[in-house]
């Protein structure tokens, strides 16, 4: 059974690492393009509207997907409720949402917003049509149709977002982006999906999912909260160019810690719940996730803050740099974000969705104010707060892990800080040996070839087994193929 495990961990993690480094690698494509043509405004000013867009996703959603997804019996009726509940609830929040455009408008103090704010939040109501074959399709563990569609609503929007951005379209042009890749995400899921809504509903089947469900939505709404903190704090105290910096920063940062975050969350809380009520193997198979997600996390997070300054110039020019530095200190938040969600996905596997709901809610009300007594001190001061509290948060998450499995937090630095310290001095001698370099492209060269190659070395000098078992198993397939 432990090799069975072990192996089916391997292939879920490998699968799911390809999935999405082919969605990363196209967000990353069509990404840099459309950055090269926009500038920081554009960004700017759809960055001021996403919580709002994110917020009401999250309300006409409400948690239906997990709650269809964990049902032990399901019925058409039950889709059909949370069809027909979600399309309600979608057009009742746009239409708030079209008649407060001139509040929003006047928070930010900018009027271009009332128009665009109506067309944005289209991307809503049109995303609620699909909640239902989602949920389908994730029910059903159809993985490669749910790719297919991700990936065809990623290539078409992206096409016509930079066409658009070409015809001098500014920010209409991301706005339409996002509208494109909806409907086009939408109609592959209605496609490979054979379930289709009837007229005749009810909404009783949803009271038996709203306990679950619930909870999932209150805390989706506070992560968009707690990521969308500092476009909501610069568009009222600075200005758009300011929103669109960080975005751009935010996005690099988030492509990074969510594809690792993403890969280990894909086969975390399957496999804790196959563990069973053993809590000596929950805890040897939690601390072999841990290592394996430091491992990867430390030398990627820590190592794009190093060569952000290159990368973002190289990418999508220089008039982008601030975002560079933006970056460096996000990035350092970013190599944590993946341990934090680890951490979650044990809770949950417990079915401790009130623990995970009160520590995502009590960390965003202590980050708000943090922010908004801060906000007179400027964006990097801001921004280091922010990333420490995200980081001493983890001992929060540690306490309640170690109640459920008890892992001493002695074990868990034991697991953790190695790799971070192997990481942060293989960057520290590729930062001296390349020091000298002034060719831009030969320095980000240099510095990602350094550093990678003294952390292997550092790695296999220190026998760690996490680098040895993954490197063979990288080899094995290397080989089948």
């Amino acid at each position: 059974m432990a090799e069975s495990l072990k192996e089916k961990t391997a292939k879920g993690l490998f699968w799911s690492g390809i999935n999405n480094g082919a969605m990363q690698l196209l967000n990353l494509i069509f990404g840099i393009v459309t950055s090269r043509i926009l500038n920081d405004t554009d960004y700017g000013m759809i960055g001021m509207l996403s919580i709002f867009s994110l917020i009401a996703a999250s309300l006409q959603e409400s948690g239906f997907t997990s709650a269809l997804a964990n049902k032990k019996e399901i019925r058409h009726e039950d889709y059909n409720a949370v069809f027909w509940f979600s399309s309600a609830i979608s057009v009742t929040l746009y239409l708030i949402l079209f008649f407060c455009a001139p509040l929003i408008a006047d928070f930010y103090d900018n009027e271009n917003l009332i128009p665009l704010a109506r067309y944005a939040f289209l991307g809503f109501v049109i995303s609620s049509l699909g909640i239902s074959q989602n949920a389908y399709l994730f029910r059903n563990l159809m993985v490669k149709q749910k790719t297919i569609a991700s990936i065809s609503g990623l290539a078409v929007s992206g096409i016509v977002g930079i066409i658009m951005a070409c015809l001098g379209c500014s920010y209409w042009s991301i706005a339409t982006q996002s509208i494109v890749y909806i409907s086009v995400l939408n109609i592959c899921l209605w496609s490979f999906s054979p379930w289709r809504p009837t007229l005749k509903f009810s909404f009783k089947p949803l009271k038996g999912m709203v306990n679950f469900s619930a909870k999932l939505m209150i805390t989706n709404i506070f992560n968009h909260i707690n990521n969308n903190l500092f476009s909501i704090i610069l568009g009222k105290y600075y200005s758009e160019k300011e929103v669109g910096q960080f975005n751009q920063a935010n996005k690099w940062n988030y492509m990074g810690h969510s594809f690792i975050s993403s890969m280990v969350g894909s086969v975390a809380q399957p496999m804790f719940n196959q563990v069973g009520s053993d809590q000596t193997r929950q805890q040897r198979v939690f601390r072999k996730m841990l290592r394996f997600t430091a491992f990867i996390a430390f030398p990627s997070m820590l190592g794009l803050s190093f060569i952000a300054p290159e990368l973002i110039t190289i990418t999508i020019t220089a008039k982008w740099l601030p975002s560079a530095h933006i970056l460096q200190i996000l990035a350092i938040g970013g190599a944590f974000i993946p341990i934090t969600a680890l951490y979650s996905n044990l809770i949950i596997s417990k079915g401790k969705s009130n623990i995970f709901m009160w520590n995502t809610i009590t960390l965003g009300i202590l980050q708000l104010i943090a922010m908004l007594i801060l906000s007179p001190y400027g964006l990097k001061n801001m921004l280091t707060v922010y990333v420490a509290i995200n980081i001493g948060w983890l001992f929060v998450w540690h306490y309640f892990v170690f109640r459920e499995i008890k892992l001493s937090l002695w074990a868990a630095l034991k697991d953790v800080v190695p790799y971070a310290g192997i990481a942060l001095l293989a960057i520290a001698a590729a930062y001296f040996i390349t020091g000298h370099i002034t060719d831009i492209y030969l320095l980000i060269l240099t510095k990602i070839t350094v550093t990678a190659i003294l952390y292997g070395g550092l790695m296999w000098i220190c026998g760690s087994e996490t680098f040895k078992e993954s490197l063979s198993y990288l080899l094995k397939k290397t080989g089948k193929k």
